[in-house]
């Protein structure tokens, strides 16, 4: 990875806006209201806020004469060097003519703010729809793979292109693809990594003239690099642009979708021979995912050599028959929606060898703080298994895991509340995701997660390093009281206070705030408590559960304490600690791989 590339770098990562400053928060909604009055005023109706990424937000709206569109805005206070990506985007976008790709309808600025106005897909992303219905069955898969195929074959063969040179998308991913689940048909949208291709698919120089050849554009990649979670080897590497990136995008995205997953690092674990997919399609996606460059690329070959045959398989209906979640899943309701934040500790030993010696030179903050804390000397199987925990955030969910590995197995102790029992297969997938994918990696470590609702973040502020935080008034930590069950031994009562520091939290709490964390481990509850010190922000995130109701008054005391000392909390970092409800530890064998799980050739048999 060179450091020049990494200016292009592009990480979309949604935070909640409860867990922004009130300042950031408040920006945020001014400006998403002033947007939605210049759709007014500019005569458009029922318009609606569809999200936002690193360089604008994202709106649609209607025409009085019925025309359903898509607005995107780019952040007015970005250099105005970012702000002309918008631009380059409406450009790249309409030298594409393709049934399955919106339509550029107009570009504009008014004033400092550039707007990107575009047809708007029938539908919903397949992020989301994979998120309600867990991974997609086969048959729904070829027939995405079909249309994905068919529009990576328009852009390598310059079909519909104005220009005649292969266009690179550079950002395909379930999030970027917009499915219409009656007639299943899909669109393929934002365009905002797209360039047009610097070689084509064997290596080749794409030139005009002689003249290109002399071009130093020939010799430094014009790529950006989209979402690592899903692009190849190729594009994380700022090689030169080429139709197989979006190879690369589509594999990650099918595989993704079919394994209900949030990545394509799963692949090694749960590999794509073992998804119930027909042989045939499920050995080209494991070609085309394959750790050498040459199969990859004979797979991606296959892929759009063969996809007008293959996606005409026959399927039969099948009962669904989902195996059952693998811990305990406790059901809950929660009135209005949920906001889920995971945190994550004790990542440390997932890594294969020290960041430190890894990007050096990185200045660029999105990509620094995303391989230093994610990806730097981690293997794919690692990555692939924070990203499932991650994915569970992705459910209205709270309460903690704490997954143990030794030389032979794992083992997993668990609190999750899931409240939508609707989305409830779709999370047991996850979590079984999860579950084999940990059992893949072999390794000895702890590794925790807590998962938490935004809105009950607690925010302290202050002007300067040299002032105390101040808790406002009638502040209070947040929690429930449960009349469980007292187990008849206390020594199944399950901690993690005594684990000891964790190596990669570095707030070191006051002595008094520790003493009332000592006093709370000694009532019966459940959850965890997270300080996290910003310069001038401090925010207090946690999740508890009272266990022995006879105990409130004395519960409620020590939250009531934790709040009166903040002003004590000096230093920055995070600090956490969970306590588990009881001992119920599951243990699962270590596994080197699912074993393969193909479509039945005759499935009416």
């Amino acid at each position: 990875m060179q450091t020049p590339n990494l200016k292009q770098f592009y990480i979309p990562e949604e935070q909640s806006i409860y867990l922004l400053s009130h300042d950031d928060a408040q920006k945020l909604i001014d400006w998403t209201e002033l947007c939605q009055q210049q759709l007014e005023q500019l005569g458009f109706s029922q318009i609606e806020f569809i999200g936002k990424g690193a360089f604008g937000f994202v709106f649609g709206g209607t025409t009085e004469q019925g025309k359903r569109y898509v607005f995107k805005f780019s952040r007015i206070n970005l250099p105005r060097k970012v702000q002309d990506r918008l631009e380059e985007e409406a450009f790249m976008q309409q030298q594409v003519d393709h049934p399955l790709v919106p339509k550029v309808i107009d570009f504009q600025r008014i004033r400092k703010q550039a707007i990107l106005v575009m047809e708007r897909v029938k539908g919903i992303n397949l992020e989301e729809y994979c998120l309600e219905q867990g991974k997609l069955e086969p048959r729904l898969i070829l027939k995405i793979a079909g249309q994905l195929a068919e529009i990576l074959m328009d852009l390598r063969n310059n079909q519909g292109n104005k220009l005649g040179t292969p266009i690179v998308h550079g950002d395909i991913k379930p999030s970027n693809i917009v499915f219409d689940p009656e007639t299943e048909q899909i669109g393929l949208i934002d365009w905002g990594s797209s360039v047009f291709a610097q070689i084509d698919e064997h290596n080749q120089y794409i030139t005009k003239n002689v003249m290109d050849l002399m071009s130093s554009d020939l010799q430094q990649t014009n790529a950006r690099l989209g979402d690592v979670y899903f692009i190849g080897e190729e594009q994380i590497n700022g090689e030169l642009s080429s139709p197989r990136f979006d190879e690369q995008g589509v594999a990650g995205t099918l595989y993704a979708l079919a394994s209900g997953q949030s990545c394509r690092f799963g692949h090694q674990a749960i590999p794509p021979t073992a998804l119930g997919l027909p042989v045939e399609f499920a050995k080209t996606l494991e070609a085309m995912l394959d750790e050498d460059p040459k199969r990859r690329n004979q797979g991606g070959d296959y892929f759009l050599r063969n996809m007008a045959y293959m996606k005409h398989i026959v399927f039969k209906d099948f009962p669904s028959s989902l195996p059952p979640v693998a811990i305990p899943v406790w059901l809950r309701e929660y009135p209005g929606k949920m906001d889920t934040v995971v945190y994550n500790g004790r990542r440390s030993f997932l890594r294969e060898e020290s960041e430190e010696n890894l990007l050096e030179a990185v200045d660029n903050v999105e990509l620094d703080k995303y391989y230093k804390n994610f990806l730097a000397g981690m293997g794919k199987t690692e990555r692939a298994f924070l990203a499932s925990v991650s994915r569970l955030g992705k459910f209205p969910v709270v309460g903690g895991l704490v997954i143990r590995w030794d030389d032979d197995a794992v083992f997993i102790d668990s609190n999750l509340n899931l409240f939508n029992e609707e989305l409830k297969d779709s999370f047991y997938s996850s979590v079984n995701n999860m579950i084999t994918l940990a059992r893949s990696i072999h390794r000895v470590g702890i590794f925790k997660s807590c998962l938490f609702k935004a809105r009950d973040t607690l925010h302290f502020y202050r002007d300067s390093l040299d002032q105390p935080f101040m808790p406002a008034e009638a502040m209070s930590i947040p929690f429930e009281v449960n009349a469980s069950p007292r187990p008849n031994d206390d020594t199944r009562w399950h901690s993690y206070f005594e684990d000891g520091d964790d190596p990669d939290e570095f707030l070191k709490l006051p002595s008094s705030v520790l003493e009332v964390i000592t006093r709370l481990n000694k009532i019966h509850h459940t959850g965890f408590i997270i300080f996290e010190s910003l310069p001038k922000h401090l925010k207090i995130h946690s999740y508890y559960v009272l266990m022995n109701p006879q105990r409130e008054k004395e519960f409620q005391k020590c939250m009531d304490q934790i709040i009166s000392l903040v002003p004590e909390i000096d230093g920055l970092g995070i600090s956490g600690y969970m306590k588990l409800p009881y001992k119920d530890t599951r243990v699962f064998p270590l596994i080197m791989a699912m074993p393969a799980d193909y479509y039945p050739k005759n499935p009416g048999l």
